[in-house]
């Protein structure tokens, strides 16, 4: 959605309502009865049924808007009977409107003529560049302009908090419990059943909205996302992004509630990809505010120890308990803040961390404890709990917190327990930007919030490439094994066969071969050498050991014989079905100190292929706890994945067996990653066990489910975050020796980027950027670096003289929503000018353009700025007078 229609959708200046009706209690006659009292603009009642509605002229049509009353409309709200909508919508469309709220019911969600309507409403839509909101939007809520576009009389209070909801019920409530709250918003949106805009789309605008400082959602699902991730990782790069997902249960009941019924996946999945687009995720609206408390908060802990403050050890013991739980550390206080606190508080405190100052603290006594503490090494971040006393007065005690805390870069968390007595405290403490709660328990669980949210960052500045820079995999032998087996028709690759694809990926496996009588296997076993393992081989049987399908350690001949007549005749007892295409004879790997481990690949249906870690052999069917993580992975990226494993201790020293070979794990996990990228015909891999130990690892035994894909001209297409297209990068040199390479952009290029924009002239940056800066704001540099490689591409230039790395040059493209045109910026510092660079930058950002299925590439360029219309000539572009600014002129070239 372009700039301009995000103004007209969440500042408009004139707004239309198409339905409005003169019966009470409908939503046409709430909803035009709040804009009347809200909206400091003019509206605009449609229904060429009625003359008037409460005291306003009813207009026929938006035709009629422009000839009668000579105004533009700027949004258009439609409360209308569904078939009519096209119609409306197309109106809006000649008329120049470009941005609705769809409050209308009866599209796909009511059935087949439903659905037939909304895609003829989105053909209109997009061949007029019409975007809505809905439809059953709730509809949209901006109380710094007074705005209230819903049929709710409450107008929310105004703050800097922005909410985005798939359920209309939950923004009405949100919107009543907001004012018994310190909250208020920058916006409230209803997306409804998000037949156009999404997520992706708000979230981007309101990453950008300087009147918001963090964004809320309540989601149930989505449709695109790829876009989701792309946006809400820019986003949470700039301010805090907390969500709760519902449908953690999911049952066809829960699915038909669903306000969007969207599509929706595992709930782990979820919880995983929104782990990695650095996105809080809570479990209630309640925890959401309480979230939104402890991160809008200035200061950022350096770590998660937490000190406690308390004038009563029970809410400090209840607190200490849920902190344990969560794995927030309680950390000793030092013996200097020992010392300091026994000269500061009575002989009988606790002497210990919680610090018990005592039920009759004064104002003064808190301040000196909390002092000492937040000067502790070992401290970072301090709560201050108050219970009510008849012997202090509360407000007295906060302002004494107060005081302090302004004096420190550490967190400080406040609890102020009760209500009537302590409300004016928790106004100083909201005033002052302190959190404050009402239970120990939920200070400690926005605390957890924080730690997380800042730990997050790390994670967003990961931008993994497909490939590792070890030994390049065999993609295209791997992609043969698969290609010839889905000629064959079959949807399961045997063992042989995936063994094949891990060592195709450089992956260790077991030797197997397949035997078809008893004698056959005696030879085979005999070649291989003893021991060995024997396991069934069928395509229909996903778990041989539970049909009596393996056999271990057999150490001679006529074990091996026996164990061949034995495992036929279990698994035709317990499997009768099943079609036995042999046995299976391998090695027998022996190691005494290794652990059994199950590393997985599946594709789910929304976020593409995601990777699993836990516990291997039967244990793994018995618990299922595997710690999951989107593809594409690092080395960063493992460590997060194993360290949230339930297995990850025994990865450890324990009972005189020594840690496993860390490297050699983190290797098969890279190479997994690398299969999830390259190969997405893979529908679900399960390598069980990868047995490890000290000395390396060894896949015994996987199995490859497979299924047909289109290999599109989107790159990676089939996953959720777009891997780092490392093969773009180049190199180049000018004349005179100095070297460059011209490459995508990572996110910790940041620093590099801000740099060069600096060193700009005040000319240049006003030409690049189309106002004066001297720097780029933390959004913009967001945008900039943290992009999604597939929705944008940005190229930089960096020259490498001696040890030192410099940004010389930025070009950069975003497609716009049509997905068929991109929109570019070229900027090349004053040094490399007239050097051919500017060039080079955009003969490369129009090659991946046009690789990428774009047809046009265009961009404005200021009428004053003759040397980029000279290169924009030489490079084949046609200039045109721009629409809405006589200082700019329009370039357009056709790929």
């Amino acid at each position: 959605m372009s700039q301009v229609q995000l103004r007209k959708l969440f500042s408009p200046a004139s707004i239309a309502v198409f339905g409005v009706t003169d019966e009470e209690g409908s939503i046409g006659h709430a909803l035009l009865q709040n804009l009347l009292v809200s909206f400091k603009g003019p509206v605009f009642p449609i229904n060429s049924n009625l003359q008037s509605v409460l005291g306003r002229s009813c207009f026929t049509s938006l035709a009629d808007v422009a000839q009668e009353v000579g105004h533009s409309v700027d949004l258009a709200a439609i409360i209308a009977p569904a078939a009519e909508v096209p119609l409306i919508i197309e109106a809006c469309g000649l008329a120049g409107v470009r941005a609705v709220v769809l409050f209308s019911e009866g599209f796909r969600d009511s059935g087949s003529s439903g659905a037939r309507i909304e895609r003829a409403m989105l053909d209109v839509a997009r061949r007029y560049h019409v975007r809505i909101i809905g439809p059953r939007s709730f509809g949209l809520i901006c109380p710094r302009l007074g705005l209230n576009l819903t049929p709710i009389a409450k107008q929310a209070p105004v703050g800097n908090i922005a909410f985005i909801s798939q359920s209309s019920t939950i923004c009405a409530s949100i919107l009543d419990w907001s004012y018994n709250n310190e909250f208020g918003f920058s916006s409230i949106v209803s997306l409804g059943n998000a037949a156009d805009l999404d997520f992706a789309e708000i979230i981007d605008h309101l990453s950008t909205d300087t009147d918001t400082h963090c964004i809320l959602i309540y989601m149930e699902g989505m449709r695109n996302a790829r876009r989701f991730m792309s946006a809400v990782r820019a986003a949470a790069r700039i301010k805090p992004v907390i969500a709760v997902k519902a449908g953690k249960a999911l049952t066809d009941e829960t699915i038909a509630l669903a306000q969007a019924s969207p599509m929706v996946g595992d709930d782990k999945v979820f919880d995983a990809a929104l782990r990695r687009a650095g996105v809080v995720r809570v479990q209630t609206i309640g925890d959401m505010f309480s979230a939104a408390r402890a991160l809008t908060s200035p200061k950022r802990p350096a770590g998660n120890r937490l000190a406690i403050i308390t004038n009563g050890g029970g809410p400090a013991v209840m607190a200490t308990d849920l902190a344990v739980s969560l794995g927030i550390e309680m950390p000793s206080l030092s013996a200097q803040t020992i010392s300091d606190l026994n000269a500061r508080l009575p002989r009988s405190w606790s002497h210990c961390n919680p610090v018990d100052v005592l039920f009759d603290a004064t104002p003064d006594r808190y301040r000196s404890s909390l002092t000492t503490c937040l000067e502790d090494e070992n401290v970072d971040a301090v709560l201050v709990i108050f219970a009510p006393s008849t012997m202090v007065e509360p407000s007295s005690v906060a302002q004494a917190v107060i005081e302090t805390a302004a004096d420190t870069k550490k967190p400080v968390l406040t609890c102020w327990m009760g209500e009537m007595q302590v409300r004016a405290a928790r106004g100083a403490f909201a005033a002052a930007r302190i959190p404050t709660f009402r239970s120990p328990e939920n200070a400690i669980e926005a605390f957890e919030f924080m730690v997380s949210y800042f730990r997050s960052q790390h994670i967003l500045l990961e931008a993994p490439s497909s490939f590792s820079n070890e030994d390049e995999p065999d993609i295209e032998n791997a992609r043969l094994i698969i290609e010839a087996a889905l000629a064959d028709r079959r949807k399961v690759l045997t063992t042989l066969e995936a063994k094949a694809v891990l060592a195709a990926f450089r992956l260790p496996v077991s030797h197997s071969v397949m035997a078809h009588s008893p004698n056959e296997a005696m030879l085979i076993a005999q070649q291989l050498g003893f021991p060995v393992a024997m396991k069934v081989e069928s395509q229909d049987i996903a778990h041989k050991s539970d049909v009596g399908g393996v056999r271990l350690n057999l150490s001679n001949a006529q074990a091996v014989r026996s164990a061949y007549n034995e495992i036929i005749a279990d698994v035709s007892r317990l499997a009768s079905e099943a079609r036995i295409d042999g046995i299976l004879i391998e090695p027998y790997i022996s190691k005494p100190h290794g652990r059994e481990l199950a590393i997985g690949l599946r594709c789910d249906p929304l976020f593409g292929p995601v990777i699993t870690f836990g516990e291997g052999g039967q244990v793994a069917q018995v618990f299922n706890e595997k710690s999951v993580a989107l593809a594409p992975l690092n080395q960063r990226l493992i460590d997060d994945l194993v360290g949230r494993a339930r297995v990850a201790p025994l990865l450890e020293p324990f009972r005189r067996m020594p840690a496993v070979d860390r490297i050699s794990l983190n290797n098969v996990l890279q190479r997994v990653s690398e299969m999830a990228c390259e190969l997405p015909w893979i529908r679900k891999m399960e390598i069980n066990p990868l047995i490890i130990d000290d000395q390396g690892a060894i896949a015994v035994d996987a199995r490859i489910n497979i299924i047909a894909h289109v290999i599109s001209s989107e790159p990676y297409g089939h996953m959720a975050i777009c891997p780092y297209p490392a093969y773009l990068e180049s190199s180049w040199q000018f004349t005179g020796g100095t070297n460059f390479t011209i490459r995508p952009v990572r996110p910790e290029d940041a620093e590099m980027v801000q740099s060069f924009v600096r060193s700009l002239s005040k000319d240049a940056r006003y030409k690049r950027f189309m106002h004066a800066l001297n720097e780029l704001s933390l959004s913009a540099l967001a945008r900039l670096t943290q992009i999604d490689y597939d929705r944008a591409l940005v190229l930089i230039a960096v020259s490498h003289i001696g040890d030192e790395e410099a940004v010389v040059g930025i070009a950069n493209y975003a497609v716009l929503p049509d997905g068929e045109t991109c929109d570019f910026g070229l900027v090349t510092s004053e040094g490399v000018r007239q050097k051919g660079l500017g060039a080079r930058l955009m003969n490369s950002l129009i090659d991946v353009a046009h690789d990428r299925g774009m047809k046009i590439i265009e961009g404005e360029v200021l009428a004053n700025n003759p040397t980029m219309l000279k290169l924009m000539r030489a490079l084949g572009f046609e200039i045109f007078e721009h629409e809405e600014d006589e200082d700019l002129l329009r370039v357009v070239r056709q790929l």
